[in-house]
């Protein structure tokens, strides 16, 4: 399958699109006015120890607090031999947060997740500063290979390569091989972990300079960011539409990726860079709920700060010879099309897939395998789970950077989110219970209704909504006032 890199530099934004096989499957933004912030680290202060959360707010210098729990600031070996580590999460295993922390205590934090809706950044203590190949573990001395490199051998040969370079040049660090170093040999590997070396000093002196709640150390601009974290092997070009970022990146890939430097290219082409494979289609059509199937079914996705949802429908599709067959090839394309979707999208956390219920335990199989195939290409960690009994699969995705529904959009200040707003008849049955309300509190000789234009003509027109018996019943009269300026939910009643 063939994959390219597209880079878009606007005035103030870059855009990249990820596209595997004719089709956009990962889409990364970075404005000037709004910088994604994983992996930078900062110098931030305590602000609160929270001990029934095990948990810290900290200062950075951002809009909002950090959050840092006890378990980003921790780490056991798995037990596996793999040189791999997972944050502590039994709760016994759990040291006290107020021994670790404590209020104006100025801790040197690095960024895990940007923040999301109401919630700020989540922060980790054990930092990471990633190169090319190698990701140098300054406070966490072990030594293993990214687990996405399948071949087991390959991850053998690099864990032995990785230890013994580490144990001459770093033996007081830890260093993990990413998935890029799959096939490099030990010298250019020991170059990287040297390039690592010079950056952790000069950063562990910034450190040592910097004010309290300031950035002590900020990532790479996205255009080259994306050649040292995108630019695999199976990559065939990269496509970069602006002639000065071109040179510039094409002069970083000389220096730290030489190897990819002959496949990078400047796009001349008429049409915006965009425009090639239907990339900005994709994104416009990422923006809605409904992805439709190319059998005619479709996907229904609901993105909430609790979860997301995705509800597979059928749709127009009927099959050629009953339902059963229907519903199965109507989930298999379901599966297809949400890996990529979770991809495009970048949504993360929990995960509820509502696939068409199957009554054959065979068909559930072969869906779960669609699924979990057509996830390994995600380079996001993902656990999925079996159909439970209401037929639901639950799934999880790792979530690191903010979605791109909320990098580009915003809530809707007709709904103010909700999706939905009353009706015009709902709202003139709460007017006629609020002039009622009113005639009881207020000696009032008549009263104004104020309202948007679409209420009044109903108020007016439709004898329905009870205003006339109202008026009649209370002997006062109430006279309408339509409000083109009005939301279409707001009203006011006036007693005069």
């Amino acid at each position: 399958m063939s994959t390219e890199i597209l880079v878009n530099i606007g005035q103030q934004e870059t855009r990249v699109a990820l596209v595997e096989g004719g089709a956009a499957q990962e889409i990364y933004l970075q404005r000037a006015s709004r910088h994604g912030l994983v992996g930078n680290i900062y110098k931030g202060t305590v602000q609160r120890v929270l001990p029934g959360m095990q948990a810290a707010f900290i200062e950075i210098g951002l809009e909002r607090t950090a959050f840092l729990h006890v378990a980003d600031m921790l780490a056991l070996p798995t037990g596996q031999g793999d040189g791999e580590t997972t944050r502590v999460d039994t709760p016994r295993q759990l040291p006290p947060i107020q021994t670790l922390l404590h209020e104006g205590q100025d801790v040197l934090v690095q960024v895990l997740k940007d923040p999301l809706g109401s919630k700020g950044a989540r922060l980790t203590t054990l930092l990471s500063v990633p190169s090319r190949y190698l990701v140098l573990l300054p406070y966490e001395p072990h030594c293993g290979a990214s687990a996405r490199i399948e071949d087991e051998a390959e991850r053998a040969r690099l864990k032995q390569v990785v230890a013994k370079i580490s144990g001459e040049l770093a033996p007081k660090f830890g260093v993990i091989a990413r998935t890029a170093a799959e096939g490099v040999e030990e010298g250019p590997l020991a170059a990287d972990l040297r390039f690592l070396l010079r950056l952790w000093t000069g950063i562990s002196e910034q450190a040592r300079r910097a004010g309290p709640r300031s950035m002590v150390h900020g990532d790479l601009p996205l255009s080259m960011r994306i050649l040292r974290d995108l630019l695999g092997t199976d990559v065939e070009r990269v496509r970069i539409d602006n002639l000065d970022e071109f040179k510039r990146v094409q002069q970083f890939a000389r220096v730290f990726v030489p190897e990819a430097a002959a496949r990078i290219d400047h796009y001349e082409g008429a049409a915006p860079i965009f425009d090639l494979y239907g990339v900005e289609d994709d994104i416009d059509r990422a923006l809605g709920r409904k992805v439709d199937l190319k059998s005619g079914g479709h996907l229904v996705i609901d993105q909430t700060e609790a979860m997301t949802t995705v509800d597979v429908n059928t749709g127009a599709f009927t099959g050629h010879r009953n339902l059963e067959e229907t519903i199965l090839k109507t989930n298999l394309e379901a599966a297809q099309s949400i890996a990529r979707q979770l991809r495009l999208r970048n949504l993360g956390g929990i995960i509820v897939l509502d696939f068409i219920d199957m009554r054959n335990p065979d068909h559930r199989v072969q869906v779960m395998r669609a699924l979990e195939k057509e996830l390994k290409r995600d380079p996001a960690r993902t656990h999925v789970y079996d159909f439970s009994p209401l037929g639901l699969v639950e799934m999880t995705r790792k979530r690191s950077r903010e979605s791109l529904g909320h990098i580009l959009c915003m809530p809707c200040p007709t709904c103010e989110g909700r999706g939905s707003i009353k009706t015009v008849e709902t709202l003139c049955h709460d007017i006629v219970r609020e002039v009622s309300r009113a005639s009881r509190q207020f000696e009032a000789r008549h009263f104004l209704v104020l309202a948007a234009p679409a209420v009044v003509q109903r108020l007016t027109e439709d004898a329905a909504m009870g205003l006339a018996e109202l008026e009649a019943t209370l002997n006062r009269p109430i006279r309408l006032q339509a409000e083109g300026s009005y939301h279409p939910e707001s009203f006011d009643v006036v007693p005069l």
